[in-house]
């Protein structure tokens, strides 16, 4: 009787030791993935678009005039800023906008973000644009 329960309690003792193996190995979590949105349009001479995006956490959002078009080097207005329900508060803005121009800043958390793009009277036919925003 003795050996059955040294045999038991060696059993016992080897699972224990094998189920201790078997731990998993604590995880990284996964940085968040960064989201992009292509906004395009047209908009006519003294013309405007507003665009909105949400961002879901903390962290950098950028927004850049991917193209415009026919004349890649009209000069438009664009505006990033916050959306609080009805319109457009800027956060940063030029009149003086072309091809390329890109703005960055923070999102201290989710919230709710727009771009805008228009005309105050330089451009002199309809023109395409493509804006790309990047955020969390």
């Amino acid at each position: 009787m003795f050996r059955l329960i040294s045999a038991s309690a060696l059993v016992f003792v080897c699972s224990l030791a094998a189920g201790c193996g078997d731990d998993p190995a604590p995880t990284t979590p996964e940085p968040p993935a960064q989201i992009n949105e292509t906004f395009v349009g047209t908009i006519n001479r003294f013309g405007a678009d507003t665009h909105l995006f949400t961002t879901a956490q903390t962290g950098q959002a950028t927004a850049v005039i991917d193209s415009l078009a026919p004349d890649s080097a009209a000069r438009v207005t664009f505006m990033f800023g916050t959306w609080n329900g009805s319109y457009c508060t800027v956060t940063f803005v030029t009149d003086d906008a072309t091809t390329n121009t890109r703005f960055a800043g923070t999102a201290s958390g989710p919230g709710a973000f727009c771009v805008r793009i228009s005309d105050i009277g330089k451009l002199t036919e309809p023109t395409t644009y493509s804006i790309t925003v990047s955020h969390f």
